[in-house]
Parts: C-alpha cells; structure tokens; sequence
C-alpha cells in the first residue's frame, strides 16, 4: 500500500476562521477528511500532521524516509517563503514531494510570490482552494505508481 505523509504548515490550523476571503471557509479537520477519504478510494496510507513549528516540519521530513513513506504532499504555508531549513529538508528526503496552495501565491503581496520550496519539490499545485489539495494528493499518487 502506498503511504503518503502531509504536512500542514503554520496557521493552517486556523482555516475556517483566518481569512476566509483568501483561505475560504472550510476548516483543517474538513480538509483531512476529505483527503482521508480519497485515499480510501485510492487505497493509499497517509499520516496527517500539522505543525506551526519549523523544526517538527523539518524532523518530520527528515524521517519520512525512514517511516517508509514514499511521498509527501505540503503546505509549507509561511514557511514557503522563509525557510531554508525546509526546502533543504525537501532537497534531501529523496521523496516525490507536491507542494500545495490554497491561494495562488503569485496574486498576492509581492514578499509571497518567490516560493523556496518549488525548486525541490516535484510540483506545486496553488489557487484552487481545498481542491489543491486533492489535486495534490493525485498528482503524488500518480507520480508513485509511475515510479
């Protein structure tokens, strides 16, 4: 079975109240569950975390590998923006990673439009509300399978 780890960077757990006109009005807990039920679908593993603390993120892709996941779906959040320590997490797990985005990044104030993640993940996937996320997660899935 696949197995599959997402991580939710900072703040997100305040979806739904957090500026909805950006971020919308689904909340965190709604969102797992519609990606727990694709991988049902799917027939895929995941492991959801959610961390407003660099240094968890980053343990937590440090030892994706090691916890035999073969992929993980990311919001970095904030965290696209600034962290060196993520992105470099990324470059070297040596897992297929998707970047996701409620927002489109590039609509946004100018200090959100230059992503450190994009570089090192496979792909990113932004603007589409929650549906970036299940965009994301088959886009993971699709790119395990081909592997």
């Amino acid at each position: 079975m696949k197995k599959i780890l997402v991580i939710h960077g900072p703040n997100l757990d305040l979806l739904g109240k957090r500026e909805p006109g950006i971020y919308g009005r689904l909340t965190l807990a709604e969102i797992n569950r519609t990606l727990k039920a694709q991988a049902k679908r799917d027939k895929v593993s995941l492991a959801i975390r959610q961390s407003n603390h660099e240094g968890l993120i980053v343990d937590l892709i440090g030892r994706a590998r090691k916890n035999k996941f073969q992929g993980i779906l990311i919001n970095p959040a904030a965290y696209t923006h600034t962290s060196v320590a993520v992105r470099d997490a990324i470059a070297a797990c040596g897992l297929i990673v998707v970047e996701v985005h409620l927002s489109n990044i590039y609509s946004r104030e100018e200090f959100r439009h230059k992503s450190l993640i994009s570089p090192v993940a496979k792909g990113t996937i932004m603007g589409f509300g929650a549906k970036s996320y299940t965009l994301g997660l088959s886009a993971i899935i699709d790119l395990i399978e081909a592997k």
